[in-house]
């Protein structure tokens, strides 16, 4: 959809772009990132000053109410910015401004009725879609922590929760014992263990929500989507420098951004292998990520935000293979699949996953004892 935009409508991009530019020509427009969700380009500006800025096509069969996405990005930024201003850090760290348009709003729709809105570019700045070694993964943590650090003062009932049910693995339990008393699944050695594995856990994926429910853990600001090419990196000094792809930011608990960052980040054959005897959880990778994550995070973490750490890692491991093993038995209705059995196949990958963290469970709850 995005080469199509580009190519048949440059006029038309280019006349949405002008909306968000003040005296500035827009000297080019081009597809840009690998996002599959919203329609992403690069506008390109005859401004020393600012060169590029980031024009998106919001996804609004995803995101249904996407001025509550602007308006939760814009006090959350604001909020960011200011705290900057206040302490300064000793290294750089840019957090993406929402462009507003010549009314001064911050999106504007086109005759067809798209959304679109614009935030600033992150300049001489990269991601990486793998972990390199422990030292990018100390990089990723601490992204994450000092994400979590500098939105840990803003109330979450400031923003508006975009995505209701994201990230709450009893919803995505009892969705998927609703599809499998509609169905009658294939009998195979990967169904059944897929069936038997989730089976074993139909308690354990309560474990986050009734900590939350009895007090224990703390309703803060979430990221939603941690994955490790979320983070930006500068170029030069090979640091983290932000963190992007905002529109998931919402109350919740940041147990459920930690358990995501390290299962995406210590897997390193990946979620989409087809190998998935060779799936392990790198614990080497785990200590990196948590060690640059607590290095900012510890001015907000109580007692027992550590004592479920371990859970968080866990679960979001085997929420993801919950997910991908419902949507197989639905019939492939949600994931993008690439065959008939993918969504099975990468319901394995995280089962075993899952496996290998439970195998390591006295390891990485010492790694966190330690950190403390």
């Amino acid at each position: 959809m995005t080469e199509n935009l580009k190519i048949q409508d440059t006029d038309h991009l280019v006349a949405i772009a002008e909306q968000f530019t003040r005296l500035e020509n827009v000297t080019g427009i081009q597809a840009f990132g690998s996002g599959n969700i919203n329609d992403t380009f690069l506008v390109t500006l005859d401004c020393p000053e600012e060169k590029h800025f980031v024009l998106q096509r919001i996804n609004t069969q995803v995101f249904v109410q996407p001025q509550l996405i602007m308006h939760n990005m814009r006090i959350f930024t604001e909020h960011v910015r200011e705290r900057l201003q206040r302490t300064p850090l000793n290294r750089r760290w840019e957090v993406p401004r929402v462009l507003l348009t010549k009314d001064a709003q911050d999106y504007c729709t086109d005759a067809k009725g798209s959304f679109w809105r614009a935030i600033s570019f992150i300049a001489d700045s990269q991601s990486f879609d793998t972990m390199r070694d422990t030292e990018h993964a100390k990089e990723i943590g601490y992204a994450l922590g000092m994400f979590h650090n500098l939105i840990s003062d803003l109330p979450p009932e400031k923003l508006a929760d975009t995505l209701e049910g994201f990230h709450i693995t009893p919803l995505y339990l009892q969705q998927y014992n609703e599809v499998l008393a509609k169905t009658s699944p294939r009998q195979s050695p990967e169904v059944n263990y897929c069936l038997q594995f989730v089976s074993d856990r139909q308690t354990f994926a309560h474990v986050l929500e009734n900590a939350k429910a009895t007090g224990k853990l703390p309703m803060r600001l979430m990221h939603g989507d941690p994955k490790i090419n979320n983070v930006m990196f500068d170029t030069v000094t090979k640091q983290a420098v932000s963190v992007i792809d905002l529109d998931t930011v919402k109350p919740g608990l940041v147990h459920y951004d930690i358990g995501d960052c390290l299962r995406s980040g210590c897997n390193p054959a990946g979620e989409e292998t087809e190998q998935w005897h060779s799936v392990y959880f790198d614990t080497d990778l785990c200590q990196g990520i948590l060690q640059g994550y607590l290095s900012v995070a510890k001015a907000f973490l109580t007692e027992n935000d550590y004592a479920y750490m371990y859970d968080a890692i866990r679960l979001i491991a085997f929420e993801l293979g919950l997910r991908f093993f419902a949507d197989y038995l639905a019939g492939n209705v949600y994931f993008k699949v690439k065959h008939p059995e993918h969504n099975l196949t990468r319901a394995i990958v995280q089962f075993k996953l899952t496996e290998s963290i439970e195998s390591q469970e006295t390891k990485i709850r010492a790694i966190i004892q330690d950190m403390k």
